[in-house]
Formats: structure tokens, sequence, C-alpha cells
């Protein structure tokens, strides 16, 4: 079977690395096409991990360029600008998956949190990335919006009981990310001196994965809940954390529950004791473990950031868009010890 060429644009960052390091040995994509907004270098100087390993020259972006050598584009771009980028690949009949959140939210929701939309027309097009939910609509797919870190690990969580939750009752959700999360981007907080040893929360009951979480859900259950959503950041380098808390209508079996929702998914596991990060860093699995009091519900996810929750996942959607087998290169061995 021929191999499908690919492009990668924005190869600067550390989900522009993950797409890289899973393409690389894909037994379907051939990565053809790599670029930044600046180009004029190898791919290992770029990122010297790979240094021996791929040395593919670094491009400067150009759309009609992605055209004449890839079938398919991954958008590692910062939102805003990927939707420009996006707007011209689909034109000239490119399939796209965007790791932005360019296309994840419904027009008006985008515009509140984010910015003014510049493609709108696209935008009714998109299907929201996230297998367990949308995988039928994927498949016939020409523009993926890639979920986010946080509503990835969270939505998953939540999903099984959504039927039974008390429409009344807020959902609570305490999230805790590695500091990759935040960026290649030197910051303030993520300095060396501010964050080890130490754990903070960053934008309490605002941060833009919010109105992502309570729309998808929305959208699945067809009623409207209030999200509580606090994230914080964790002293290690990759992985994520998310504790849900729920009240139902009445007492379920919530491990039954559980484990009858994902018994066909091949990167939902359930776990028998709380989950860890360690367990799922380097995969595209989402652990989950879920315990109750009554009709109390703790229900909580981990998976890796930079893979379940950007670049495995979208080489996972890649693989539904062309008709491979949803598990195809994706990694499945997590980085324990």
């Amino acid at each position: 079977m021929a191999k499908i060429d690919v492009a990668i644009i924005g190869a600067s960052g550390y989900t522009g690395l993950e797409l890289m390091k899973i393409l690389i040995n894909h037994p379907h994509f051939n990565i053809t096409y790599i670029a930044t907004t600046e180009g004029g270098m190898k791919a290992s100087e770029l990122h010297p991990s790979l240094l021996g390993v791929f040395e593919q020259e670094v491009l400067k972006a150009d759309a009609s360029e992605v055209a004449k050598h890839a079938k398919l584009a991954f958008l590692a771009l910062p939102h805003k600008a990927a939707m420009g980028f996006a707007k011209e690949l689909l034109d000239l009949h490119v399939k796209v998956v965007d790791l932005s959140a360019d296309y994840r939210l419904e027009l008006e929701a985008y515009e509140k949190h984010y910015c003014e939309h510049e493609d709108k027309e696209h935008l009714k097009e998109a299907v929201y990335g996230l297998p367990e939910i949308n995988r039928a609509k994927i498949k016939e797919a020409n523009l993926i919006a890639n979920p986010g870190c946080y509503p990835t690990a969270s939505i998953l969580g939540i999903l099984p009981f959504l039927s039974y939750l008390k429409k009344d009752a807020p959902i609570f959700i305490d999230a805790k990310s590695g500091v990759s999360g935040a960026g290649k981007k030197p910051t303030p907080t993520a300095h060396f001196v501010s964050i080890n040893e130490n754990i903070f929360a960053y934008n309490p009951l605002k941060h833009r994965h919010e109105p992502e979480i309570a729309e998808k859900l929305r959208l699945v259950s067809g009623h409207p809940f209030e999200v509580n959503f606090v994230p914080h950041l964790l002293p290690v380098s990759r992985g994520m954390l998310v504790s849900a808390y729920l009240q139902t209508n009445e007492v379920i079996d919530a491990k039954a529950t559980l484990q009858a929702f994902y018994k066909n998914e091949r990167f939902v596991r359930i776990r028998e004791v709380p989950v860890d990060i360690k367990s799922t860093a380097g995969t595209n699995f989402c652990d989950i473990f879920v315990s109750q009091k009554g009709k109390s519900i703790f229900v909580s996810s981990s998976i890796d950031n930079l893979l379940r929750g950007a670049s495995a996942q979208a080489v996972v959607n890649a693989n539904l868009m062309c008709g491979f087998e949803e598990s195809a290169g994706i990694p499945i061995i997590a980085y324990v010890p």
C-alpha cells in the first residue's frame, strides 16, 4: 500500500516534535514537508534529539507548496495563525488536522474567548476530533479540530455519566498539567525557580478550555451544564491529571457504567486504583478511575498532555480520515520508570 504524503506546519514546538516522532516510523504516512514561520534549517537543528534520526529540511511555511507535496497537513500553530493557513490549505484540497483552538468552538463562544474568526465558512465543516464521540464523522471529514488537552481528559471522564447527572448541579473539575502544556516559549510561571517544588492554580474559572468542555458536554447530552474548571501547573515535564466531581439523580453503579461505556475503546483503560500520570506518559491512552459515595461521584482521568492531549490524538484522527486502522503507528508504551 502506497504511503500518504503529509506535512507538519509549526514544527518548532513540543507538539510539532511529537508529531515528527510518531510520523517518522508511521506505516502509512510519509513526511514530505516540514515548516516553521522562518525555515532555513534541518529538523535536527530545530530539535537536537533528532540528530542522526531525521534530517529533513525545515522550510518557510507556504500553503501552495504544501499542496504540491502533501495530501494532509497537521497544523501545530497558535490560534488565529492556524485558521489563516487552514483556509488556504482547504481551498487547495488538502485535508487538515488543526491542533489549535481555531475550529473547536461554535462561532459565538470562539469570538468571546479568543478573537474574531477569520474562516467562518470552514468552521461550519469542522469536526471535533474526539474519536470516542465523533468517530464516524471524523472518517468523512476534511477538517479536524483536534481537542484541547484538558477537554480531552475532562470529557472522557465525564461522558459515561452524562445521562445520569442532576441537570441543575454544577460540575467541578480540578485539573493538573505538566509544564510542557504551557508551550516551549519561556514564561515567568514556567521558569525553573517558579515551578520547581511548587504547584499553583492559574486562570481559575476563566481558562479558555472551560467553554470547550461545557460546549461538548452540552452537544452530547442536549442539556447545558454549569462547568467550573480550575487548572494547576505541576513541577513535571509532561502528564495531566483531571478530577471531576459529579452529582447523579439516583444511585448508579458507577464502575459498571464506566466499564460498559468504554468496553470497546482501544485507547481508554479503566483502572482499579486511582490513576497516575506516569502510566500514560508517552502513550495515547486515557486512564480513568471512578469512586462513589451514594449519588456523589469522583472520576479521575490521566493522559499525556502532548500525546493524547495533542499530537498522538491528531495522528489517530488522520488515520481515521484516511481509512487506516485507528491505532496505526500510535504509541502505547509508557515512559516508565
